[in-house]
């Protein structure tokens, strides 16, 4: 197993200060990692589970699409504010630097019973809470949500009500 926290960069005052941003795209740049990645987190239950992906933006669309395609399940995006055409479902939520919304197209869920959340990373659970009662206040099921990695001091796990998978701890 690759150590993935190697490939993990962290950046002091970013985006706010005070805020230690952990940069995972360093995975992208070593395929074997990636690849290896994608294959394990496509074994975790919450995504076998699942009838559909539904990605956060930005970062859990790198993440989630490939993971889609090797399981060969759909995918839909929750995206931020502005992104999408059609009929939204949007959901505001704060994050450990600001405030933010979520939307979903109605449509892109409709044919689906539940759904595995997938980003790239867990902090203050803000933004995977959001996901989750947009999918729920529309009567989905949602498995779980599945991360790369999780700070873990941030205690997020508390506060969801779905189970979490993190492939890396930080």
């Amino acid at each position: 197993m690759k150590d993935f926290q190697e490939l993990i960069s962290s950046y002091r005052n970013f985006p706010r200060k005070g805020i230690v941003f952990k940069d995972l795209l360093g995975i992208l740049k070593d395929p074997d990692a990636f690849k290896e990645l994608i294959y394990t987190m496509s074994e975790d239950e919450v995504i076998k589970n699942c009838d559909a992906i539904a990605c956060i933006d930005a970062r859990g669309f790198i993440f989630g699409s490939p993971i889609a395609f090797n399981i060969g399940k759909p995918m839909v995006v929750l995206r931020k504010p502005g992104k999408l055409p059609g009929e939204l479902i949007t959901a505001d939520y704060e994050l450990e630097y600001g405030k933010n919304s979520l939307s979903i197209q109605k449509s892109s869920i409709e044919k689906f019973s539940s759904f595995a959340i997938v980003d790239d990373l867990l902090a203050t659970g803000g933004t995977a809470n959001c996901a989750y009662s947009l999918l729920s206040k529309l009567g989905k099921e949602v498995t779980g949500l599945s991360v790369v990695a999780e700070l873990r001091n941030l205690n997020a796990r508390q506060i969801l009500e779905m189970e979490v998978v993190s492939q890396i701890e930080l």
